[in-house]
């Protein structure tokens, strides 16, 4: 029977790795992980306001934002269009277009969504944008083509309860 040397965690065989070792590299881990950067967070979460698609329709649209780093997804469900015809998942075009710090702009875009029956409303998302940290965006138009026709939708009241912080 063989002894374990003190000091020593192993498996009885001589093959142990020194406490102060062990303990090292526990440190070493923890450390990594502290200094890990925290998942971004956007705020706020979803924000609703009002569009215009002229003769497509008007009414309310509720974004989601999240964001991962750089890379930054919004989802947009709205009432302000309705599908004539039952669509295919995967099968709209989406440009989200937002005022960026106040000044210039930016474009979410993305060909995602859910399957919609007739006389549903629009969903579509996650379109895909780049953000930096402090970007403060606010939706002013959404271009939507749905079996080869565009709908242009204009932003008319502000986002509530205000523009995603990034």
């Amino acid at each position: 029977m063989k002894q374990r040397r003190s000091g020593t965690l192993g498996n009885g065989n001589g093959n142990g790795i020194g406490i102060c070792t062990a303990v090292g590299l526990a440190i070493a881990a923890a450390g990594t992980l502290a200094m890990a950067p925290a998942s971004a967070a956007v705020t706020p979460g979803t924000a609703t306001l009002a569009f215009d698609c002229g003769s497509y329709g008007s009414g309310t649209a509720t974004l989601t934002a999240t964001q991962d780093g750089t890379a930054a997804t919004i989802s947009v469900s709205t009432s302000a269009i309705s599908s004539p015809l039952n669509i295919g998942a995967n099968s709209v075009r989406s440009t989200l277009t937002l005022t960026k710090n106040g000044s210039g702009t930016t474009s979410f875009t993305g060909n995602a969504n859910p399957a919609i029956p007739a006389g549903g409303p629009v969903s579509t998302g996650p379109l895909k944008g780049t953000v930096a940290s402090g970007d403060s965006l606010e939706a002013a138009s959404l271009k939507v083509v749905v079996l080869g026709i565009t709908a242009t939708c204009k932003a008319t009241s502000p986002q509530s309860p205000g523009p995603f912080v990034f």
